[in-house]
């Protein structure tokens, strides 16, 4: 377990300083393709790497910007948008904006499944914030499609509190059930 975490700081560290040197935005967003993906489909769709590609731009800036401040906490995330300058968080955001969403192929859910996903969308209403058809809008992410380990572990983040940039979310994800948030994920991976 040691040595993954040694690896994963070493790639961090690279990439923080790769993001601090890099000189233009085409040049920032090729540092995100080694995780987020070449073609906007993540390397690993096993791992909770999320789809940036063609995601809100304001989702997006948000996401940056707390990840560069401190506000939303990850191992390898962090240390890379803290190499990023303040006056470049929106325009990446953009320039990922404005990529197709990749197709992932993920399995849609099966009908009981999604029947259970449904009901916890009419406890919560996922979709007053992520919209109908959950494309998301401005700084509401779109959910659609995403990677399904992704989705999965941000809601039980947000439940446990572990992801703490967005109260509200850790509200709605407290008042639906463990059994809920994997039916939601499947599902909405599956969209």
């Amino acid at each position: 377990m040691r040595l993954g975490f040694t690896v994963l700081l070493l790639i961090s560290l690279a990439l923080h300083s790769a993001a601090a040197h890099a000189q233009n935005i085409e040049d920032k967003a090729k540092i995100c393709a080694a995780c987020h993906g070449e073609n906007g489909a993540p390397v690993q769709q096993s791992s909770p790497v999320p789809v940036i590609w063609g995601q809100q731009a304001g989702y997006l800036f948000i996401e940056l910007r707390d990840f560069k401040s401190g506000a939303r906490k990850d191992d390898l995330m962090s240390p890379i948008a803290q190499g990023l300058n303040q006056a470049d968080l929106l325009p990446l955001a953009e320039y990922l904006a404005q990529k197709t969403w990749p197709n992932l192929q993920q399995p849609r859910a099966a009908g009981d499944v999604a029947g259970e996903a449904e009901r916890a969308n009419a406890s919560v209403v996922c979709t007053s914030c992520h919209q109908v058809g959950f494309k998301g809008d401005g700084t509401q992410p779109r959910l659609e499609g995403q990677v399904r380990a992704y989705l999965e572990k941000t809601m039980r983040d947000f439940r446990t509190g572990a992801r703490g940039n967005n109260p509200g979310m850790s509200d709605l994800m407290r008042a639906i059930s463990e059994q809920d948030i994997a039916a939601l994920a499947a599902y909405l991976a599956g969209l």
